[in-house]
């Protein structure tokens, strides 16, 4: 497979299993990771591995998380959070290490996070891993952040569900790239993808 065919073959999958990543292979994974746009090179990327016997007591952070953003939860999406945040194969759950007084602007420290976690579900498919990028309301909990060691100003962008995966892998249908892209020739573009 050329590195082309890799990337355009990736898809996110949460149908995962044993194995994750050994320590060695996802020091690689994160090393690959870190090759992110980093304006100001401040590296706000951080990486909390979750695997084991951590991953239940995580998945009860998750579920109190979720009570405290919202007092009427229904008890499906938390009975569904917590088997998932309680079996899968690895979590990795990103940080950013934010400087909001820093000249570097937060949004653009942010997508440098968003850009290394790209770079992370890459390198996992390049290795023959899946994982998934999962978020919600949980992420604005400073609450769980200070409990996985982001105290505020810092923060969550989600979690990355990490393993091999199961079954046939997805091969989910792409828009047409033509349809996001216009060329700027002096006058303000439009996009077939805005069209109604």
């Amino acid at each position: 497979m050329t590195p082309m065919e890799m990337l355009l073959s990736r898809a996110s999958t949460d149908h995962l299993a044993e194995p994750a990543p050994s320590a060695a292979q996802l020091s690689e994974i994160l090393a690959a990771a870190m090759r992110a746009p980093d304006h100001g090179k401040l590296r706000p990327w951080r990486y909390v591995v979750i695997e084991g016997d951590a991953r239940p007591l995580m998945a009860e952070r998750i579920v109190a998380s979720m009570q405290r953003m919202d007092a009427e939860v229904p008890e499906a999406k938390i009975t569904k959070r917590r088997q998932r945040f309680s079996t899968m194969p690895m979590i990795l759950a990103l940080g950013m290490h934010l400087q909001p007084d820093h000249k570097i602007p937060l949004w653009e420290q942010e997508m440098a996070v968003a850009a290394a976690a790209m770079n992370a579900l890459n390198a996992l498919h390049a290795t023959g891993f899946g994982g998934v990028w999962v978020s919600g309301d949980v992420v604005d909990d400073p609450v769980l952040a200070a409990e996985i060691g982001l105290p505020v100003p810092h923060k969550l962008a989600g979690f990355l569900f990490v393993g091999t995966p199961s079954g046939k892998p997805a091969s989910p249908r792409r828009p047409d790239p033509a349809d996001f892209t216009a060329y700027w020739t002096g006058t303000p573009v439009t996009f077939v993808a805005d069209k109604d």
